[in-house]
C-alpha cells in the first residue's frame, strides 16, 4: 500500500515519503503549510489512489473530542420515555456513532480525515491521545469497549493557529507543505486546465508571485486562488497581452478579486499603484 500521487493531485517526492511513512509507521500525519495548499484534497487523493473509504472530521471551534468516539442522547431518550416508545429499554438507540467509531468499525481500512485540529480548544488534541495511540475507547452507557478491526491511515492537518501539545506531536509523523515553485505550479495548473496556452500560463503565474512577494502583503494567494483567477481569465477570454499591460494605472490585476482578499491589500496595490504614477 503505497501512495504516489494521483493524475488529479500533484505530490511532490517529499510529500510521497511522508505519506508513505506515516502509513508503514500506523502514525497519523500531521500536515500543515498555508491555507490552500491542498492539505484536505490530499485526504481525498489518498483514499482515491488506495481504493480506501474516506471518513472526513471537520473541527470547529466548539468541537469536542467525544464527538468524535460517540454522543449519548439522553434529551431524546427523555422525550421517547414520555411518550412510551418501547425503544427506550435499549440506550444502544440513543448512542450516535462519532468518526472515530466509524473508522475503528469500518470493514475495509479507511482514510479518516481530521481537518484543521488547530481550530478546536488547547487540550482536544490532548483528549484524543488515547484513542488514536491504543485505537479503542470505552463505551461507559453500554459497558462495551470498541476497537479498532485495523488501524485507519489518519491525516491530521492544521493551519498553524495555534501551537499543538508536544505530547500529542510525539505521536505523529509530521510534513510541512512547502508552497509549490514555479515549476510545480505549471504542472498543476496543467492538471487543472489541460491544454491551456503557455503564454498564458507563464503570465498569470509571473504576476500570481509577483504579487505574493508584495511587502506588507495581508495575505498571500494561494494556489486555490490561482485556479480560480485563471478559470476566470479563462471564461472572459483574457489573454497574455493584457496581463503584459505596463500602465502604471492598471498596477492591480484584472479579476484581483480572485486573488486579494481583504480591503487592506486592495489599498495597498491602490497605493502602489499612485506612487507608480507620480
Amino acid at each position: 500500500m503505497r501512495f504516489s500521487g494521483t493524475q488529479s493531485y500533484i505530490a511532490t517526492e517529499d510529500l510521497k515519503v511522508a505519506v508513505n511513512a506515516a502509513i508503514v509507521l500506523e502514525r497519523p500525519l500531521l500536515v500543515k503549510g498555508e491555507p490552500g495548499t491542498g492539505k484536505t484534497v490530499l485526504a481525498e487523493e489518498i483514499a482515491k489512489a488506495i481504493g480506501a473509504p474516506l471518513l472526513t472530521w471537520h473541527i470547529k471551534s466548539t468541537t469536542k473530542a467525544q464527538q468524535g468516539l460517540y454522543e449519548y442522547d439522553a434529551v431524546s431518550r427523555l422525550r421517547d420515555s414520555q411518550l412510551g416508545d418501547a425503544r427506550v429499554s435499549e440506550i444502544a438507540n440513543y448512542i450516535r456513532r462519532g468518526r472515530l467509531w466509524e473508522a475503528f468499525t469500518s470493514s475495509k481500512r479507511p482514510v479518516l480525515l481530521i481537518d484543521e485540529i488547530d481550530k478546536a480548544d488547547i487540550e482536544f488534541p490532548n483528549d484524543l491521545l488515547l484513542e488514536l495511540d491504543r485505537m479503542e475507547f470505552h463505551v461507559y452507557e453500554t459497558g462495551e469497549t470498541v476497537r479498532a478491526k485495523q488501524r485507519p491511515i489518519v491525516l491530521i492537518t492544521s493551519n498553524n493557529e495555534k501551537e499543538l501539545p508536544d505530547a500529542f506531536l510525539r505521536r505523529c509523523f509530521f510534513h510541512y507543505i512547502k508552497f509549490p515553485d514555479a515549476e510545480t505550479m505549471r504542472d498543476i495548473v496543467e492538471v487543472h486546465f489541460p491544454g491551456i496556452k503557455k503564454r498564458l500560463i507563464e503570465e498569470a503565474l509571473r504576476i500570481f508571485f509577483e504579487v505574493r512577494e508584495v511587502p506588507g502583503l495581508k495575505k498571500k494567494p494561494s494556489t486555490s486562488e490561482l485556479l480560480d483567477w485563471l478559470k476566470l481569465l479563462l471564461n472572459e477570454d483574457i489573454g497574455p497581452e493584457t496581463l503584459r499591460e505596463r500602465d502604471p494605472r492598471k498596477i492591480i490585476p484584472p479579476l484581483h478579486g480572485a486573488l486579494l482578499k481583504n480591503e487592506q491589500d486592495v489599498h495597498l496595490f491602490e497605493r502602489l499603484a499612485f506612487l507608480s504614477r507620480r
